[in-house]
């Protein structure tokens, strides 16, 4: 549900491999002009046509024919006479668990929300983290934010090796679609100004999520978000503090080399002078910027992670299949 940016990249993704079938897309757009948008967006080899109301798929995995249906509220589409499994919600609209639970009462089996929760959920899943706290009985469940998702995978890799005596994060954060492009009367007065023509503060709840999926930093960590004028591609700059020294740049490089080899599909490294438009296509969680690494001080170390919304839509995927490994281990169990 919800057929913006990351919806977008959500189906381009799942025609790529075979343990999934887009069997519906619900959205209020006209069905021609979210094929057409569809056609816009960056990648995606398999060649994608408009049948009525279907996106017809051919590629090597076969056919997949998506129905579009329109709708407004997650209580509109009955899942179970589609035959769904999971549904996605990619609205970024609803994100408590009242508000997603009509997706279940229409015969859904599991909702598995793009953004974190406006108050608690089944399970916050942030791969690379936390996979390990899925249970089969878990309904609506977040996979979390692309900034969350970084910045627990950076403090994963870190705390790994040394313990960490408190960590700050400043996201620098592209535009969002919930921000205008002109100063309009908004939720806040900061969020009331352009988008296009401001660097705006912002707060970030990832912190919270962080710390829970995370509990060896819990209590340990601060930050806040800066809404820039861009289209694509984000940055973590993230400030660790040790207890006794800070850790030479040079090791903490070694580290998120070492972890990029043995995870490439969550971590990357790169040693280019890169900006935020070289992002774009980042499929991995967090991309680490080996440049950018120094210790600053006696006790402090600085590092840059990047991060852009493929990655996000990947690891979505990600946390929907694993919960069907996790149903399908459980159903084993019980015989």
């Amino acid at each position: 549900m919800g057929f913006g940016q990351i919806g977008r990249q959500i189906y381009r993704l799942s025609l790529e491999s075979p343990r999934f079938d887009p069997v519906a897309i619900s959205d209020i757009g006209q069905p021609d002009i979210l094929h057409h948008l569809l056609g816009k967006s960056a990648g995606g080899a398999t060649k994608v046509d408009l049948d009525g109301n279907y996106l017809v798929a051919r590629g090597g995995g076969g056919e997949h024919r998506t129905r579009l249906m329109s709708a407004e509220r997650p209580g509109e589409i009955p899942w179970d006479l589609l035959g769904v499994d999971v549904v996605i919600d990619a609205t970024g609209r609803y994100r408590s668990r009242a508000s997603l639970a009509p997706h279940l009462d229409n015969g859904a089996w599991r909702v598995v929300t793009s953004s974190l929760p406006d108050g608690d959920v089944d399970r916050v899943v942030l791969c690379g983290v936390n996979e390990d706290s899925a249970v089969s009985a878990d309904r609506i469940v977040s996979a979390g934010s692309a900034s969350t998702a970084a910045m627990a995978l950076a403090l994963r890799v870190v705390t790994a090796a040394r313990p960490v005596a408190h960590a700050t994060m400043t996201s620098v954060h592209a535009y969002t679609r919930d921000q205008a492009l002109y100063d309009h009367a908004g939720p806040d007065y900061r969020r009331s100004r352009a988008a296009a023509g401001n660097i705006i503060p912002n707060t970030t709840p990832a912190l919270k999520w962080v710390e829970r999926a995370l509990p060896v930093v819990q209590g340990k960590l601060s930050g806040f978000a800066l809404n820039v004028p861009v289209a694509a591609g984000s940055l973590l700059d993230i400030t660790l503090a040790f207890q006794d020294k800070a850790m030479a740049a040079d090791e903490i490089n070694g580290l998120f080399a070492a972890a990029a080899e043995a995870e490439p599909e969550l971590i990357a490294v790169t040693h280019d002078p890169i900006v935020s438009s070289d992002v774009r296509g980042c499929s991995q969680s967090i991309l680490i910027d080996l440049q950018g690494t120094l210790a600053a001080g006696e006790k402090l170390t600085k590092l840059l992670a990047w991060h852009e919304t493929l990655g996000h839509a990947r690891r979505i995927l990600d946390v929907a299949a694993l919960y069907a490994k996790v149903d399908a281990e459980t159903t084993t169990g019980a015989f």
